[in-house]
């Protein structure tokens, strides 16, 4: 197969060659290995890569992926980082709209009348920029002999990847890991791995954030062998009795190699003693039944309980071939007959914030330092609770809100504000992914990927169908996936409310703000087991929770705190204490979106927003709306947040 340019203009081809989606597991040679953090298996490959930028996509150079190409004129960039902070390219920042509206026309594919295809919309688009990377290595002693793939962990917004002068693979959806299987292609010395990466494709539509627009290899890459048996995906399932007391623990394998061998599973409490101890003969899926468990711990905010779970896989003779440990937790969250939402029986509340991935010098290319000192400042804060907004994050902050008990609502990569809300009016018109057939597997196939890498994290309580997209049967269809797969957490989406009349739940809310017009299809029903909204006011919020609420309500985003807000807390933090239905929710937002760079006239550092770059259009300001400022200094705002989330720890 051969690589398609027009894939870009395709909603329906989003993947090609893409290895499906998997647990998120790190797996070891040996105790050793685990106890050093490094595996025999895994090779990086960040660093230096060769690169070439191109303004649009026909001033590409053609074959640069091939071996014997001449890249005298490349120049260099680091792996992860962003093109634009590697100065190749414009910033700029947006929040509503498009990048391109009111400079090229362009509708998605299909949305209008069902046929427009929009053929050359992004292949042949002006302002797609083109990254292309070439890295030379030669492949690690111990990967050799092996089947060896690739994993990119995050990659914005489209890519296509060669190995040794073979098409490999094709991959959207920018947040989340994509691999490609290149044993057919490797060689023990003198690989040449190309990828081309473009800004813009039908992704574009479905991944409009509030955020800077990037582009390029911004989180790490690496190969990845395979042992001769190997764990392929884990799924881990604990449960909680009635009681809350005792529990059960199962567990799924999908296995991949050499069916011989069994499989040894260990399950050990904090303190190093065994609970399970088991072994099952290899096979391609692998089932340990449920085994009751008595006076378990469970897992919360309080008290981030955690067992650890040892995966061994032996050959015939007992030799150890691999390891696979993960951490997990006993919870249950449920809603009760009174529509309260249950955390291990008792009420939850949310004292939590949404966080952008963000570092004032490299943008979302974060670091584990950032990530760790972002929960240090959770829990001087009384954060116990964050949304992923609005993509899936690094794989190790997952890890990090299990070690730490912050309670996650892991979204989806998923926002197409531009496709229904124009000059702050509702119109679906030619929204997507809406109804619209050919967008339907793409948001599913996100909503797949967000499970299936993330499952096995007791952290998660609510899967987030996305943000901001408005609603239609494909986003009913991704809800579905998850009640289909995962019993054991809560379904969220807020725009769901734009389709329902409010008027006897809310009787003084202004239709006008958020209805679309008459006839358009009520999915509340549908889409989402808590009543979310966004910035609605106490006294609205009030009244729905006055007015026999069938769902519990919670702010997914409130408190905007941009400039010298974060006022009024109190108004809202009171509801907690008058209304067991309400359940708090995300401040808007934990940190601002801006660069560090060095000013021409001072020479002094200096913090750059939306409309700093010479950026048109802009949302300026608006990008500078956290409780910290860039560089991680808490703003005043920070001491509202303390104290009114201290009132309900």
């Amino acid at each position: 197969m051969d690589a398609d340019i027009k894939w870009l203009d395709d909603p329906e081809t989003f993947r090609v060659n893409q290895l499906p989606a998997h647990s998120d597991h790190h797996f070891y040679g040996n105790y050793a290995e685990w106890a050093h953090h490094t595996s025999r298996f895994v090779q990086s490959l960040d660093g230096q890569w060769q690169f070439k930028f191109a303004s649009h996509p026909q001033a590409r150079q053609p074959g640069f992926f091939q071996p014997d190409f001449a890249a005298s004129d490349f120049g260099e960039i680091v792996v992860p980082s962003e093109i634009e902070l590697s100065n190749y390219t414009q910033n700029n920042y947006i929040n509503t709209l498009m990048p391109w509206e009111g400079k090229i026309y362009r509708r998605p594919a299909y949305a209008v009348d069902g046929h427009n295809k929009e053929a050359g919309s992004f292949s042949e688009g002006q302002d797609n920029t083109v990254g292309m990377y070439r890295k030379e290595f030669d492949l690690a002693p111990d990967l050799r002999g092996k089947e060896v793939r690739v994993r990119f962990e995050g990659v914005e917004r489209s890519m296509y990847l060669w190995l040794n002068g073979h098409f490999v693979g094709y991959a959207e959806d920018s947040f989340t890991p994509s691999e490609f299987d290149l044993t057919p292609y490797i060689q023990d010395e003198g690989n040449v791995m190309a990828v081309e990466v473009f800004k813009h494709s039908t992704a574009s539509w479905i991944e409009d954030q509030d955020m800077f627009r990037f582009s390029g290899i911004f989180r790490s890459v690496e190969l990845l062998a395979q042992p001769a048996t190997h764990v392929e995906d884990m799924t881990i399932r604990p449960s909680v009795d009635d009681g809350y007391h005792n529990g059960h623990f199962s567990l799924d394998l999908q296995l991949a190699g050499a069916p011989v061998g069994t499989v040894h599973v260990l399950v050990k409490d904090a303190d190093g003693n065994s609970l399970v101890d088991q072994s099952l003969p290899v096979d391609e899926k692998v089932t340990l039944p449920a085994v009751a468990l008595e006076n378990i711990h469970l897992w919360d905010n309080h008290h981030p309980y955690l067992y650890q779970l040892l995966v061994e896989i032996r050959d015939e003779q007992g030799q150890l071939v691999e390891l696979v440990p993960y951490r997990f937790g006993f919870r249950r969250i449920e809603i009760n007959a009174d529509h309260v939402v249950l955390l291990n029986g008792h009420r939850l509340i949310i004292n939590g914030v949404n966080r952008h991935e963000w570092d004032d010098q490299r943008g979302r290319s974060v670091t584990l330092a950032d990530m760790e000192s972002d929960i240090q400042t959770f829990k001087e804060n009384n954060i116990n609770a964050v949304r992923t907004c609005h993509y899936p994050d690094q794989l190790p902050w997952y890890q990090l809100c299990d070690d730490n008990g912050i309670y996650m609502m892991a979204e989806n990569n998923l926002e197409s504000h531009a496709t229904w809300q124009k000059m702050g009016k509702v119109d679906p018109s030619y929204n997507v992914p809406g109804s619209v057939p050919q967008w339907k597997e793409v948001v599913v196939d996100r909503a797949r990927t967000n499970y299936e890498t993330f499952k096995n994290h007791p952290a998660i309580l609510f899967w987030s169908l996305g943000n901001e997209s408005f609603a239609g049967d494909n986003i009913a269809a991704m809800g579905r996936f998850y009640k289909e797969h995962d019993s054991t957490r809560l379904v969220h989406y807020e725009g769901v409310c734009h389709t329902h009349d409010y008027s006897k739940q809310i009787p003084s809310l202004d239709k006008s703000t958020y209805l679309p017009a008459q006839g358009t299809k009520d999915y509340r029903d549908q889409i989402s087991d808590v009543e979310s909204w966004m910035y609605l006011p106490p006294k609205q919020v009030e009244e729905y929770l006055q007015n026999n609420p069938d769902k519990p309500f919670m702010e997914c985003e409130y408190m905007h705190d941009m400039g010298n807000s974060a006022g009024g807390m109190g108004s809202y933090i009171e509801l907690l204490d008058k209304y067991p239905q309400y359940f708090g929710g995300f401040i808007w937002d934990f940190i601002d979106q801006a660069l560090q760079v060095k000013d021409p006239v001072s020479g002094q550092m200096v913090m750059r927003y939306g409309g700093d770059f010479d950026d048109r259009h802009s949302d300026y300001e608006f990008s500078g709306d956290g409780l910290m400022f860039a560089d991680r200094t808490p703003k005043p705002a920070m001491q509202e947040v303390q104290y009114y989330y201290g009132l309900h720890k």
